[in-house]
C-alpha cells in the first residue's frame, strides 16, 4: 500500500509535523494542504481497510460532454454555498446565508440532470450536527420523489463528503457523487477515508473529485480569512 512510512507506534509518520491527521476535534473545512491532494496520489492518513485496489481510481471523468456537465452543476453547488437554498416553503432558507455557516453547497440532479434538491451547511442555523449540505439535499430529495432510494440521481457538493455524509449517500444509493475541494482531515471520498467506494458495502457510486476544485478551496479559504 501506498502511503508514508509507519512510526514506532504504529502509525503513520509525516516530515516536520506535518501530519493531516486533525489534532482535537476535527475540522470538517479545508486548509491550504488540499492543494496538494490530487486523485490517484497515496491516501492521506494511511489508514487499513478493505477498499479500493490500486488500479481502483476515481471514475474517468470521459469526454468534454461529461466534464461540461460536471462544471455546470458544481457552479451551481457554488452558489448556493454562497447564497443558500432559494426554497421558498423552506423557512431557514432565507436566512441561511447570514449565519455564520461554513459554506458548502450539495446539489441532487435527477436521472434526467433536472435539479431536485439543494442544501447549503446549517449546523449553526439549525442547531443540528448533522444539518450537513449533503444530507439536507439527499432528505429534500427524497421528501420531494417520494421514496428514500435515489437510484440514478447524483449529488455534487463543493466539499469532499465526510463519513458521516458518504455513508448517508452509500444508504440513499446516491449513482453518481461529484465533488469540488479535496478535504484531507475529513474526507471520505479518498483523502483519509474511502467509504463511498469501499468493497465490503453492497453499493458504491461512481466519484468524480477535484471538478472546479480551486474555485471550491477559495471559497473556504476566504471565509476562514
Amino acid at each position: 500500500m501506498n502511503g508514508p512510512p509507519p512510526s514506532a507506534a504504529g502509525g503513520p509518520t509525516w516530515p516536520e509535523g506535518g501530519s493531516l491527521l486533525p489534532t482535537g476535534e476535527p475540522a470538517d473545512v479545508t486548509d491550504p494542504a488540499l492543494e496538494t491532494v490530487r486523485p490517484g496520489q497515496p491516501t492521506p492518513g494511511y489508514v487499513d481497510r478493505v477498499g479500493p485496489g490500486p488500479d481502483e481510481r476515481l471514475a474517468d471523468p470521459g469526454g468534454t460532454g461529461r466534464r461540461q456537465r460536471h462544471e455546470l452543476w458544481m457552479r451551481r453547488a457554488l452558489e448556493v454555498a454562497v447564497t443558500g437554498p432559494d426554497t421558498p416553503a423552506d423557512s431557514s432558507a432565507s436566512a441561511s446565508a447570514s449565519v455564520e455557516d461554513v459554506p458548502v453547497g450539495a446539489v441532487l440532479y435527477g436521472p434526467d440532470g433536472v435539479e431536485l434538491a439543494v442544501g447549503r451547511n446549517e449546523r449553526e442555523l439549525a442547531g443540528d450536527p448533522t444539518a450537513h449540505a449533503e444530507v439536507l439535499a439527499l432528505r429534500r430529495g427524497a421528501r420531494r420523489l417520494g421514496r428514500w432510494r435515489l437510484d440514478d440521481c447524483t449529488l455534487v457538493v463543493t466539499l469532499e463528503p465526510c463519513t458521516m455524509c458518504a455513508g448517508a449517500l452509500v444508504l440513499a444509493r446516491v449513482s453518481t457523487v461529484v465533488f469540488g475541494a479535496w478535504e484531507p482531515k475529513t474526507g471520505a471520498a479518498g483523502s483519509l477515508w474511502d467509504v463511498l467506494r469501499d468493497r465490503r458495502l453492497n453499493h458504491r457510486p461512481e466519484v468524480y473529485g477535484g471538478v472546479l476544485e480551486t474555485e471550491s478551496a477559495a471559497l473556504l479559504r476566504a471565509f476562514f480569512r
